[in-house]
């Protein structure tokens, strides 16, 4: 066999057809000389936020698990991640201090999730003026959005709203985003599954329902598209690489028919911009939907910096599937009312079971010589502790993942109160190769995260 340096394209393969179908990384996209001497492809860093809002019951422990290190036991909530406690580590003791009213008075909420990202103490304004800081995905997005085609990703499952005020003479575009731009740019989420999937994957950008509707029953899948191509593709891969194409387009075809269907069962005719179709109206389908357009979206390399918010900071949502039909953030004001701390638990824990489910579909996907969860670094959390009190220290964090090797995991560690939340995010940053000298009210690196 005659070795050459060439290597397959992930973006021209498919270009004779005028679509581009983005490919998972594979062993043959590696210049065969490169590949030669240096072995398999390194696998590529990810790194996601996962936002909750309204805070995390722990009057009782109810969050923070019982001991440190590695001999610890997961709490009442937290006993969701018991199946990938190897993949887990609990953060206690980290703080938001511009998250309090530092003489704002009202509105935690909004400062809560201005916060999160940035450490920095939101202006207060309902208009003209808004500033927060620049978000720590953004700051990621810059470096490793070189090399994808989507600097980051933005998605949030409540309609997105960046204008007008909604809490306490605060700009809803504090408590409707989580990731800032610019000091005094939000990036709005995207909370609509059949947007994000035409953003990634193309074949138009119509928000009209109408319009998709006709095109589904016009056109083909992308798979009968691009099935003669993909056969001449698969003839030229190793085994290996034919797998991963093969589990790759299952999970294409599977979305595909996911997202129709929500369509499909929704019998309402929603406003062009605000509420097109093919969003669920039911909680849990809708949060793993958007979680495995995430996922596939690390998968294929299409980005590798997302943040997801599983609601907007301050929701009244209500979660009847799981028997709490009562407004989430008037529970969370529960005065020390057993039945309404019972509701918010419940909330909470199933909160932990939709990013439980994303950690699942991580650690099923090989990625280099381990899977994409080994791959990656994921937070979990919320910038808020008790929502009775609106309480922004002892706050509850989980970072998730191998990091690519370089994070400990499978531990609980116990910082010092009042200890900045920015701390882990410029920690993280210098592991994601995107390092930054401050960031909010950041004092220095978190201390114990890597390995020995």
């Amino acid at each position: 066999m005659i070795v050459t340096g060439k290597s397959l394209s992930r973006r021209k393969v498919l270009r004779g057809l005028g679509v581009t179908v983005a490919l998972p990384f594979m062993d043959a996209m590696v210049p065969a000389l490169r590949a030669a001497r240096t072995g398999p492809a390194s696998p590529s860093l990810r790194m996601g936020f996962i936002y909750v809002p309204n805070g995390i019951m722990d009057l009782k422990g109810e969050w923070t698990p019982a001991g440190e290190g590695t001999d610890y036991e997961f709490s009442e909530i937290t006993k969701g991640f018991e199946p990938y406690r190897q993949h887990v580590t609990v953060l206690s003791g980290l703080a938001h201090v511009n998250g309090r009213p530092g003489g704002d008075g009202a509105g935690d909420h909004a400062r809560a999730g201005a916060t999160f990202l940035t450490g920095a103490r939101p202006v207060k304004t309902e208009g003209l003026g808004i500033r927060a800081g620049v978000s720590a995905d953004q700051i990621a997005a810059r470096e490793l959005g070189k090399r994808t085609q989507f600097g980051s990703l933005e998605v949030g499952i409540e309609e997105p709203s960046v204008a007008g005020g909604c809490d306490s003479g605060y700009s809803c575009a504090y408590t409707n985003t989580i990731s800032w731009r610019t000091p005094t740019t939000p990036n709005p989420v995207e909370d609509n599954p059949r947007r994000l999937f035409e953003r990634l994957f193309g074949d138009g950008e119509s928000t009209d329902s109408a319009e998709r509707l006709a095109r589904l029953r016009e056109q083909r899948t992308i798979l009968d598209f691009v099935r003669e191509d993909l056969s001449r593709l698969r003839a030229g891969l190793g085994s290996e690489d034919r797998r991963k194409l093969e589990e790759y387009l299952h999970s294409i075809r599977d979305l595909e028919r996911r997202i129709d269907r929500a369509e499909a069962q929704s019998d309402r005719q929603l406003p062009k911009v605000d509420r097109p179709g093919g969003v669920p109206d039911n909680f849990t389908a809708h949060a793993k939907l958007m979680i495995d357009l995430q996922v596939l979206a690390f998968q294929a390399d299409l980005t590798r910096v997302t943040t997801f918010m599983m609601g907007r900071e301050g929701t009244w949502r209500s979660y009847p599937g799981i028997g709490v039909p009562d407004a989430h953030h008037a529970m969370t004001h529960h005065s020390h009312d057993p039945e309404k701390i019972a509701k918010v638990i419940l909330i909470n824990k199933h909160h932990v079971s939709m990013f439980a489910y994303m950690l699942e579909k991580m650690r099923s996907i090989p990625d280099g010589d381990g899977s994409l969860l080994d791959h990656s670094m994921l937070v979990y959390g919320s910038s808020i502790s008790d929502g009775n009190q609106h309480l922004h220290h002892d706050l509850p964090v989980v970072l998730a993942g191998g990091g690519a090797g370089r994070l400990r995991s499978g531990r609980h560690l116990r910082y010092p109160r009042e200890t900045p939340m920015s701390n882990l995010l410029l920690s993280m940053l210098d592991l994601a190769g995107a390092p930054t000298e401050q960031l909010g009210d950041s004092t220095g690196r978190l201390e114990g995260l890597t390995q020995a």
